[in-house]
């Protein structure tokens, strides 16, 4: 189930204009590069940002996401009709043989559940040709990202072109163990709808997402430093023995 930020169709269509900056791609850029990817899986594709970057580079990619209302708004992007969307997740995925999958920002840390997160980690597996790579984030738990989850620290007013002004705010909700929940409100001001969504993202130890990543067959080649916010996630470097 996805959350209200990318399943509602209000909210989804307003989801790039609120965070424009997608400078975290570009690592992921230069990883499908250094592999030398030609056939990319995009798992937790969202509005399309990255997999219509590499679409625009002559890639071949296939966008994943349980969210229709994001897809909707990938597909209606310049340049959509060149990658192929799937309204799912990566557990239930058509054949496929490609050379790199990934999972940007948030996405891997959303699969709160271990029986699903294991899913996930074998249908990327799967969607892998021998020899392919896995790479994806999460932040360090010890980090404690959540401690800066305030609407003092998160409050702003955007003007959308289209839709007119957008106050938006999060706050931290809850904290159990490794799952950390935070509630996003989103205020229209040209008809005063308000509009929220509950989020849940987990914390995983690095030795602890080593071992799920060895058990369902990869090879962990790398855990590397996230270079637009260093010291504060990993970024995972996985490959598919062939």
């Amino acid at each position: 189930m996805a959350d209200e930020n990318f399943g509602h169709p209000r909210l989804a269509a307003i989801y790039d204009p609120l965070d424009p900056d997608r400078g975290d791609l570009d690592a992921y850029v230069r990883i499908a590069e250094e592999f030398g990817a030609r056939r990319v899986l995009d798992i937790g594709c969202g509005t399309g940002v990255f997999a219509l970057l590499l679409a625009g580079r002559g890639i071949d990619v296939v966008g994943v996401d349980p969210a229709e209302a994001s897809l909707d708004v990938a597909r209606g992007k310049p340049g959509g009709e060149h990658v192929r969307w799937i309204h799912g997740d990566a557990t239930a995925l058509p054949p496929l043989r490609v050379d790199l999958a990934t999972m940007t920002a948030n996405a891997a840390q959303q699969i709160v559940d271990d029986r699903a997160w294991r899913d996930t980690l074998r249908g990327a597996y799967e969607a892998l040709r021998p020899g392919g790579h896995l790479v994806f984030e999460t932040r360090d738990p010890a980090r404690r990202a959540w401690e800066e989850w305030n609407r003092e620290a998160s409050y702003g007013i955007t003007e959308i072109p289209g839709v007119g002004a957008v106050e938006s705010w999060t706050e931290l909700t809850g904290v159990d163990g490794q799952l950390v929940a935070f509630r996003s409100t989103y205020v229209f001001d040209v008809d005063g709808q308000v509009l929220t969504s509950e989020s849940t993202l987990r914390f995983r130890e690095r030795d602890e997402i080593e071992a799920d990543l060895t058990g369902q067959g990869y090879t962990v080649k790398d855990v590397r430093d996230a270079p637009d916010r260093p010291g504060r996630e990993f970024v995972f470097v996985a490959h598919r023995p062939g």
